[in-house]
């Protein structure tokens, strides 16, 4: 097992508090002997319970014995039979990361990245957050009796979010100003030696995010799908679910990967444009967007997200806000799948780009929905009609449900 820069190749130690290259500033990625592992996969996996610890051999953990974990991964691949019919998508599944422990995907990452914490021995756990990584780490530092510290964007994080950070004890600071610069406060601040950065700048904790993809493989019987459509906001997760289905074939589970559509909102898009440019991500010094969780203007994580699409055959897009709430609702209404605005994007995309002909109709399709609805409850609340207020008698509510269209 080796740590590495994916730029220049140097080369740390599992104990090393690294975050990126000291030498060039690329981002660090982990490799294992998959020879050895292949020795062992995938029969000792079936005898653990699924979830991000059923994969051990292929986590950047010394010592098992200290792992910090509350239950997460083994999350829902659920088939949506009625939204694919209004797709023309007979294979199409929903992956429902509100799941887990904390409500989002993050918890994934922190159960490997706040086990790293213990073993190298520190007690500050320090983020930026949207909303999601504040609630995922509070709870996990929580549960490990270490310390948190969260630094949000003042006014730009959704109050579902707000108040698991805040309940599970993290020390909650508001930065006048957005997601990017609260990151770079958090940076400069891990580089002391009193903190311990979880942003997925970390490599660690992309290390367990890469488990859906393994979970996704077995949940479709021992196949990858077609194609993974899956949100970016800060393009971790993105790159480490192309790294679980490259681990896959190189194990030699499988032959096939999937096409992977990474997908941002049009107000908070800087990677798409970077894409279709074929150039160098320029920040955004404004985004906006509902989907709150993606509301980033300078991913860290962009030179792996545009490998994954390139490596992949895939592509980066973008839709907007209307296309959001209109997805999230739909899904809700089709599949009883209430998911948070950035976990309906995918299905957004779908929506907008479905008569393209790039998806064919018997694809196995995948998208990843990345946290509860409840974690942002404020949006699907503005955008929905407002209970209708009636006199408490029965022949009044039969007359609205007549007026309605119900009965």
């Amino acid at each position: 097992m080796r740590v590495y820069c994916i730029e220049c190749g140097k080369e740390y130690g599992l104990m090393d508090r690294v975050y990126t290259c000291r030498s060039c500033g690329g981002l660090l990625d982990i490799e294992y002997d998959y020879e050895a592992v292949k020795e062992v996969v995938p029969s000792v996996w079936l005898k653990r319970s699924m979830g991000v610890w059923r994969y051990l051999e292929l986590l950047p953990v010394l010592n098992p014995s200290l792992r910090v974990s509350m239950g997460e991964g083994g999350t829902r691949l659920v088939h949506c039979r009625r939204l694919g019919k209004m797709l023309n998508l007979r294979h199409l599944y929903v992956k429902d990361e509100g799941g887990n422990p904390t409500g989002s995907f993050k918890d994934r990452g922190m159960t490997i990245g706040v086990t790293k914490a213990l073993e190298l021995g520190v007690r500050n756990l320090i983020c930026a957050s949207t909303g999601n990584t504040s609630s995922s780490l509070a709870a996990y530092s929580a549960r490990a009796g270490l310390n948190c510290i969260v630094l949000i964007p003042s006014g730009k994080i959704a109050l579902g979010k707000l108040a698991q950070a805040l309940i599970y004890g993290a020390k909650v600071l508001a930065v006048k100003g957005g997601f990017d610069e609260a990151l770079r406060i958090v940076r400069e601040l891990s580089a002391k030696p009193d903190f311990y950065l979880l942003n997925s700048l970390n490599p660690y904790r992309l290390e367990g995010q890469k488990t859906g993809s393994f979970e996704i493989y077995e949940q479709l019987g021992g196949r990858p799908p077609d194609w993974l459509i899956i949100p970016v906001g800060n393009a971790g997760n993105i790159s480490a679910y192309w790294k679980g289905f490259k681990e896959l074939t190189l194990l030699g589970l499988t032959d096939l990967r999937p096409k992977m559509v990474g997908v941002q909102a049009r107000g908070a898009n800087p990677l798409v444009k970077a894409f279709r440019k074929h150039k160098d991500l320029t920040p955004l010094d404004q985004v906006e967007t509902v989907a709150t969780a993606i509301r980033i203007g300078n991913p860290v994580n962009w030179r792996k997200a545009i490998r994954a699409v390139e490596e992949s055959g895939g592509l980066l897009d973008d839709v907007d806000d209307e296309d959001i709430i209109k997805a999230q609702r739909l899904l809700a209404k089709t599949e009883g799948l209430f998911v948070e605005p950035a976990g309906a994007v995918p299905i957004a995309y779908l929506m907008k780009h479905r008569e393209d002909g790039l998806i064919d109709v018997d694809d196995v399709v995948v998208c990843v929905a990345t946290g509860n609805g409840l974690k942002d409850p404020d949006i699907a609340i503005r955008f929905s009609e407002k209970p209708k207020e009636v006199e408490p008698n029965t022949e009044c509510v039969l007359e609205e449900l007549r007026r309605i269209g119900v009965v």
